[in-house]
């Protein structure tokens, strides 16, 4: 049912129980995982010129870290990259590149610790991916697993 599935992380807090989902429906299903990063090009953009440089490298860097995040949950082999974009297009078109069976990702990321329900990226993968999505929300300490 599911061969390939696509991790969609921003190092977040809030995805971690997202990377923990798909690395179980991945066990389950013998599936092949990758654990894609996806530097926002608009957010590098925005940041001042003479900056710019320093936040892409930095952005990589957590890129990388939330990566092996991923890759030290897993205990298997786990496909991994960065790629600089618009997150929600590049997710889509990765999961598109791969054959991919599902994409899954928390609904808040690291810049939507505040917006109600769902993030604007995990949104805009819903409405746009080629593939389906999993979203998973963390839960609140209070409630259980």
């Amino acid at each position: 049912m599911f061969d390939t599935i696509v991790i969609a992380t921003d190092g977040s807090e809030s995805v971690r129980r997202a990377v923990a989902v798909a690395l179980d429906l991945a066990e389950t299903f013998d599936a092949e995982v990758h654990a894609l990063y996806v530097v926002d090009s608009g957010e590098v953009d925005s940041s001042p010129e003479r900056l710019r440089d320093e936040m892409r490298d930095a952005l990589h860097e957590r890129g990388e870290e939330a990566l092996e995040t991923v890759r030290s949950e897993a205990g298997r082999d786990v496909t991994t990259a960065v790629r600089e974009g618009r997150p929600a297009a590049v997710i889509g078109d990765y999961a598109r590149e791969h054959d991919a069976d599902v994409v899954a990702t928390g609904t808040r990321g690291r810049h939507g610790e505040n917006r109600f329900l769902i993030g604007s990226v995990a949104e805009r993968v819903v409405r746009t991916s080629p593939v389906p999505v999993l979203t998973v929300r963390q839960l609140d300490r209070s409630e259980s697993v």
